[in-house]
């Protein structure tokens, strides 16, 4: 869908992207990562056509990117920019028009998505009457009713409680079910491993880490596992298949360790430890996207 190749920018004395490429799988979730300042959003407006790389060329479905391709995108930005004086149904048929979209086209499509998200009642409302979280519901709306093929989302969770972010969230599945490639940043690293197939992360302007998410977590493993035992504490002071990371007592002589394999397998594990208590359970312990995240991010000073 998305083709990022060898992307240069620079602003004044600031290079915003250094060579960064990427790709983005047809019908995929990939979501882009860094800190704040990395350059994600300067790849965002690039492949919305706000502005232009310095060197570095984006295609969409194998097209070198172009005006034509617009109305085949839908761009939330982190800042909204919705009219706050304007009536919220006014404004989404503006936009939708923009878009391409008849006007009895938007408006039915709006009847549809307002019923859908709860905002029958909103047609007549401006902007400044709402919450932010109620905005950002609108804003979301004007992003997918055009019913683009790429939707890029800019920190789409963002001023949202648990329950319409919950709500939010299904809809992004839903429209990608449905066959729309999602392209979103964000920091929340809990929706990368709910939501998206594959990543990229940027810090400092280049492109640090990239691939599918099982794929990376996986790589990240390091023979690190729980093992949760029930009876009397044991004593880890001698000679072991593993090297104990720590031992947390539980109730109920419910006992959890971490350790660390030494040359050693799981099964050695069980071998060691099953003669002295029950085992409850033992699992692999693969580090989290934002485990990984800060760790990536730490490394480059």
């Amino acid at each position: 869908m998305l083709s990022i190749r060898n992307i240069v920018k620079q602003y004044a004395g600031h290079r915003a992207l250094d060579d960064v490429s990427l790709e983005v799988e047809s019908g995929k979730i990939f979501g882009l990562l860094g800190p704040n300042g990395a350059g994600k959003t300067s790849l965002i407006r690039i492949i919305n056509q706000i502005t232009a790389p310095d060197s570095g060329e984006v295609y969409f479905n194998g097209q070198k990117l172009d005006q034509s391709h617009i109305n085949r995108i839908g761009y939330l930005p982190e800042e909204r920019g919705l009219y706050k004086k304007m009536e919220i149904g006014e404004q989404m048929i503006y936009l939708a028009r923009l878009k391409g979209l008849s006007r009895a086209e938007a408006t039915a499509k709006l009847k549809f998505w307002f019923e859908k998200l709860g905002m029958e009642t909103w047609w007549k409302k401006k902007i400044e009457e709402l919450s932010k979280g109620m905005q950002q519901k609108a804003q979301f709306v004007a992003t997918v009713l055009h019913e683009p093929e790429l939707i890029i989302l800019d920190e789409p969770f963002s001023g949202f409680d648990p329950v319409n972010a919950e709500l939010i969230k299904d809809e992004i599945l839903e429209l990608n079910k449905k066959g729309a490639t999602i392209l979103f940043s964000t920091h929340r690293m809990e929706s990368v491993e709910e939501l998206c197939d594959a990543i990229a992360l940027i810090h400092k302007s280049h492109k640090i880490l990239d691939g599918r998410v099982k794929t990376i977590r996986n790589s990240y493993k390091n023979d690190t596992y729980l093992v949760e035992y029930t009876g009397d504490h044991l004593d880890f002071s001698g000679a072991q298949p593993f090297d104990l990371i720590s031992d947390i007592p539980g109730e109920n002589s419910s006992h959890t360790i971490k350790i660390k394999l030494n040359n050693t397998t799981a099964n050695d594990v069980l071998q060691y430890l099953l003669p002295k208590t029950r085992i409850n359970m033992l699992q692999e312990v693969i580090p989290s996207m934002n485990e990984i995240f800060i760790e990536k991010v730490n490394q480059i000073k």
